[in-house]
């Protein structure tokens, strides 16, 4: 690695929190299949970092979702992680790192915008977490993932539900109607420390869920957990 690239990392190393020992294992992370074979690098790629990094993450997420308060279900853990660990959200964990920047692609990657496709700086991310897991071990990997998941997870679990139903909803609905779904509170029950709320979901004239919880975004959440229901 020559110096100029070193000192470019040295960036990304500022912005993650950890300082490599082995900054070779970063440059790794970032090197996508189509830099190294233009530079003939042969299996010099981020690819088997992304495929460990995968198995990191995922346990690492597992982790923190078992810790959460209340507990969540089985099924839920599964379904935020899910959410949490899918290409897009992890394209924007990326992208917030600015990670584009620091890619090594080959040309025709770079011309067609292969800093931005969701999937290189998806598989990306991975890379770097499996790097920090080599470099300085699980528990410093599993730190970094904290930083960077905590603050999704620090409420009670259902506002994470809320997303991942509610996402995946919406994406549902713009890709097969071209419209976003309509929540709409329809009814509020008992005295005002333990009201039941009462939400139902409609899209244009027709009724697609309904669901009922202790605050609005749970309503909203099981609505929505309905709705996909009846459309999946």
């Amino acid at each position: 690695m020559d110096i100029h690239r070193r000192e470019t990392l040295r960036d990304l190393e500022e912005d993650i929190g950890y300082l490599f020992e082995n900054p070779d294992l970063l440059d790794l992370a970032l090197t996508h299949k189509s830099y190294a074979n233009e530079e003939g690098r042969g299996a010099g790629d981020n690819e088997r970092l992304e495929f460990l990094g995968d198995a990191v993450l995922e346990l690492a997420v597992s982790s923190l979702l078992y810790e959460v308060r209340p507990p969540l279900s089985e099924g839920e853990m599964s379904k935020v992680r899910a959410f949490l660990v899918k290409e897009d959200s992890l394209a924007r964990v990326a992208a917030g790192f600015d990670l584009g920047r620091y890619l090594l692609l080959g040309r025709g990657e770079d011309r067609t915008g292969g800093r931005d496709k969701p999937s290189i700086l998806a598989s990306a991310f991975e890379a770097v977490v499996a790097a920090i897991s080599l470099d300085g071990g699980y528990d410093l990997a599993y730190r970094f993932v904290e930083g960077i998941f905590q603050s999704v997870l620090a409420e009670a679990g259902s506002d994470a539900l809320d997303r991942d139903y509610k996402t995946r909803l919406q994406e549902y609905c713009q890709g097969r109607y071209g419209k976003a779904p309509v929540y709409r509170l329809v009814g509020e029950s008992g005295p005002d420390h333990d009201k039941t709320f009462e939400v139902e979901i409609v899209l244009g004239n027709r009724h697609l869920g309904r669901g009922r919880g202790r605050s609005k975004k749970e309503a909203e959440q099981r609505a929505a957990q309905d709705a996909l229901g009846l459309l999946g």
